[in-house]
């Protein structure tokens, strides 16, 4: 934070604290803007979001892209991940497993399709297997993923979380970003011979094996460990460390997402008997802090630079498209299951935000020059669009029902520490 001068007169580097500006103009703006959404019947990750839109490059340019926001941001929606896990039911969604395998798989099929139809009837299809038809494909492969952290902070804002239609929503949307990078690899591995599909299929079944073997282990000694000293905050604090390590594990050694590691480590833990004070605490800092990051730079990323006619036609119709296929191939699916027509509804909506995933996959297309740089503001559109637009309509699909059991809109308990001493409190 300081530096020596010539004179031995320490100074500020601008450089080391310039983060600590954006950090207080992010907590502000995104704080006032999540209130002012609330004042407008809308959930606070839409004001956060346009927060980030306001004081991003695109408007105000008050704060840029940095290094450091980007690996806030990634904590944000790991915690987010983590507590989803954590507030899991899990015989819900043991219940909801096939059914959520049902709807991934088609919620990923229909908009390969649509994508890759949209940009052919804009720029042509070319040969079969050309750099043209594989262009083609790619757009398609960039609407497959959809972006879980964004409903998943709806679903709790809302309070419908753990009912078995969110259960629903956060198992199809996890196994989706799998079949998404799957299919991402078989894409890419057409492109370049150096990748192999066949591994990320084996190194997706590894992952499974290895979380299954690391989860009962994990489990049994954190139920000792819960036993032994209850409610105290070693706890919550070993839990951040196994969400940690399983996001690293799943991205590092088997090449799957880190949002799905930090979800796999909270469905280890939604069984113990602390596991709710667990998530309240986790919550503390993903509310306060990363949270208000991450969805602050979903807005901060956007550029709107560069909009000729015809691609601004092609964005609208890539949002539209991308939008529209999720809600359909997944709703539908959800229908043909017996579910209501509001409920499938749901899980359609549910299913259509983006978000990291989709961005992540864009700038893999990037770098192996399967996408043109032009279309990256598509998905920056299309991320902003579902981004706001999925929690307001998620609301209105949810007015006049009855609160879940276990939500946050049932009148609150008093929690159990607030009856013990102060000192079993501070105990670590």
């Amino acid at each position: 934070m300081f530096s020596e001068t010539p004179k031995g007169k320490k100074c500020y580097n601008v450089d080391k604290i310039g983060f600590f500006r954006d950090l207080a103009i992010i907590f502000l703006c995104a704080k006032l803007m999540g209130l002012g959404a609330q004042k407008l019947k809308a959930p606070q990750v839409v004001g956060e979001i346009v927060a980030g839109l306001l004081i991003g490059p695109s408007v105000l340019g008050w704060v840029g892209q940095s290094d450091f926001l980007s690996m806030m941001a990634e904590i944000g929606v790991i915690l987010l991940m983590f507590g989803a896990g954590i507030d899991t039911d899990m015989r819900d969604l043991l219940k909801t497993g096939p059914k959520a395998l049902l709807i991934a798989c088609v919620g990923v099929l229909i908009p390969l399709c649509g994508g890759t139809l949209l940009y052919g009837a804009f720029y042509g299809f070319g040969t079969f297997g050309s750099d043209q038809f594989l262009s083609a494909v790619f757009i398609g492969t960039i609407m497959t993923a959809t972006s879980v952290g964004i409903t998943v902070q709806t679903l709790k804002e809302l309070g419908r979380l753990k009912g078995h239609i969110g259960t629903l929503i956060t198992s199809a949307a996890i196994i989706d970003d799998i079949i998404g990078i799957v299919v991402l690899t078989f894409v890419i591995g057409f492109k370049n011979p150096d990748s192999n599909p066949l591994d990320v299929v084996l190194h997706t079944g590894l992952f499974i094996a290895f979380a299954l073997g690391v989860g009962f282990a994990v489990y049994y000694l954190f139920k000792l460990i819960d036993k032994r000293w209850p409610h105290q905050r070693r706890i919550p604090i070993l839990g951040l460390a196994l969400c940690m390590f399983l996001a690293y594990a799943a991205e590092e050694y088997f090449g799957i997402a880190d949002i799905t590691g930090a979800y796999v480590a909270g469905l280890i833990l939604c069984s113990l008997h602390d596991s709710n004070y667990i998530a309240r605490k986790i919550d503390i800092s993903s509310y306060m802090m990363f949270g208000p990051v991450f969805f602050a730079s979903i807005g901060i990323k956007t550029k709107f630079e560069g909009f000729t006619p015809e691609l601004l036609a092609f964005s609208l119709g890539f949002v539209a498209v991308a939008m529209l296929t999720k809600v359909m191939g997944c709703g539908l699916t959800a229908r043909l299951m017996k579910y209501s027509r509001r409920d499938s509804l749901k899980v359609g909506v549910g299913m259509m935000t983006r978000g990291e995933v989709a961005l992540i996959v864009s700038q893999k297309g990037l770098s192996v020059g399967m996408m043109d740089a032009k279309y990256f503001t598509s998905v920056i559109l299309l991320i902003i669009i579902s981004s706001i637009s999925t929690p307001i309509i998620l609301k209105l699909l949810y007015r006049g029902e009855p609160p879940e059991e276990g939500s946050e809109e049932e009148p609150k308990q008093v929690p159990a520490e607030a009856s013990k001493p102060a000192e079993a409190l501070t105990a670590q």
